[in-house]
């Protein structure tokens, strides 16, 4: 089977796409997987750590032609504020939740969920519904996975002997 040579960030690579793949967030985060494109075009990701594939990456496969990954549309709402200070606000309160969020401009994505959504509107955000690709920020402990790791505060104290 053919296999995934490099794999390229969003437009850093030229030329039309053999196919096109289009998986959910789950979905492009993989080390190992057997894909099927959309025009029938199957290979193997196998990769020595698990990647977050983004939308618009393009996988070059081993006879140099390139699958672009394509984000599926999910649920989402946009939040906006009445400055930035005011964004960051409420970013730092969806991350306090380790809450997946999208950077996206003057906006913010996350996946709908009233209970948030309530929260978001107490804080004074505006919030608008959307399907669209998510895509959020990978953060200071994966690439945009916020399962499984260490969130242990380590804190060492100076000895003064």
């Amino acid at each position: 089977m053919i296999r995934v040579r490099t794999i390229h960030a969003a437009k850093t690579w030229k030329g039309d796409p053999a196919d096109h793949i289009t998986l959910d967030r789950e979905d492009r985060y993989r080390r190992r997987a057997v894909l099927t494109g959309a025009g029938g075009l199957t290979f193997l990701l196998d990769q020595p750590s698990a990647v977050h594939l983004h939308h618009g990456d393009g996988l070059e496969l081993e006879n140099g032609k390139i699958v672009e990954v394509l984000a599926e549309a999910e649920e989402l709402v946009e939040i906006e504020a009445d400055n930035t200070a005011h964004l960051v606000r409420i970013a730092w309160h969806l991350g306090n939740r380790h809450l997946p969020t999208q950077l996206a401009g003057a906006v913010l994505r996350i996946r709908r969920d009233h209970v948030i959504e309530d929260m978001v509107a107490k804080l004074g955000g505006r919030l608008t519904p959307v399907s669209a690709p998510f895509d959020p920020e990978g953060g200071a402990y994966g690439h945009g996975q916020t399962h499984g790791h260490d969130h242990g505060h380590h804190h060492h104290g100076h000895s003064h002997d």
